[in-house]
């Protein structure tokens, strides 16, 4: 039988899963359960209102009610919602969950071809992330959850060792290049990012015990970058931007660059590790894209670049090599 394309398009699931994430609905339950006035006293919500969104949790297979008790409790699915890494992604308090909220003014998007965050928000992602502390340490929750496994498979799949220093452009609380200087021992490196995240990059070196190897600088890839570096890293940097502003980054890169000096830039690429769905987000969210190997080249050439090797490091990212011509 083929799949409903209303049942597809349904909202009212993916919506009440999001609520129960952000409510906590599922560890304030518990495995023991609770009642729907129960919850709804410890999460300031309506009690009815909770009901009927609990009784549609259990109608899709994500709360269990006993009826002798009138207690909701989480099923194996419903569990899901108590570990971080989903909840992270589906809090709708937290950066992930907000920005996907946005997807309801797509069609201005597809219409425009302009970012629909700003239409919902007022103010685009990085500008909303910069006016809320919180928002800003959840994405770089987010950042450093996506990178946890993959960091280790950067550091060990790629030949860093030739680099004595490295200045991670971009690169978040510090996760990517903590992992490659616990891999290389030779090497230096500084994470560069704004400034409430450099800090906690800087937190992180200290608490790895990199703090005479590791530094973190407060700055944006708009602005000069610091020169002397023998690697600049751009990790999943270039794909949350339009073409133009992607470009102001590699330019900013080659202007810091020596003539010896490379730009690696680590991505999913388009037909290796990235999916359509994310490629969506990116636009509805940024205006950024995902791009094939041969695309980034392409713009990387007209920053006076050109590409001297790739290589899968990890089984969803590519790493390309630029070299200044």
């Amino acid at each position: 039988m083929e799949p409903s394309i209303l049942a597809m398009a349904d909202l009212a699931t993916p919506m009440s899963i999001r609520v129960a994430a952000t409510l906590g609905l599922a560890e304030r339950a518990g495995r023991d359960g609770a009642t729907a006035e129960h919850l709804a006293a410890e999460t300031g919500t309506s009690p009815p209102a909770l009901r009927r969104l609990l009784d549609h949790l259990v109608t899709t297979g994500v709360f269990d009610l006993d009826p002798t008790s009138d207690r909701f409790r989480p099923t194996g699915l419903g569990l899901q919602l108590t570990e971080d890494w989903p909840k992270t992604l589906l809090d709708i308090n937290r950066a992930g969950g907000r920005a996907d909220l946005a997807f309801v003014d797509l069609l201005g998007t597809i219409t425009t071809g302009a970012p629909a965050y700003p239409q919902r928000y007022g103010r685009e992602f990085w500008a909303d992330l910069d006016a809320n502390p919180e928002l800003r340490s959840s994405f770089d929750a987010q950042m450093n959850r996506r990178f946890q496994v993959q960091a280790t498979q950067i550091a060990e799949r790629f030949e860093w060792s030739r680099f004595p220093q490295i200045l991670d452009v971009g690169g978040g609380d510090g996760t990517v290049l903590t992992a490659i200087l616990q891999a290389h021992p030779t090497v230096h490196g500084r994470v560069l990012d704004v400034a409430p995240t450099a800090l906690a990059a800087a937190e992180r070196f200290a608490a790895a015990g990199l703090g005479d190897r590791a530094g973190a600088v407060p700055g944006s890839f708009f602005d000069p970058l610091p020169v002397g570096a023998d690697a600049y890293v751009l990790s999943d940097v270039l794909h949350d931007w339009d073409d133009e502003q992607a470009r102001r980054i590699l330019t900013e890169c080659h202007k810091a660059a020596a003539p010896d000096s490379v730009v690696v830039v680590i991505e999913a690429v388009r037909g290796r590790g990235s999916d359509t769905a994310f490629d969506l987000f990116l636009l509805m969210c940024f205006a950024g894209h995902e791009r094939t190997v041969d695309e980034l080249a392409a713009m990387a050439a007209e920053c006076g670049f050109e590409l001297r090797r790739s290589c899968l490091v990890t089984d969803e990212r590519t790493a390309m090599e630029f070299v200044p011509r």
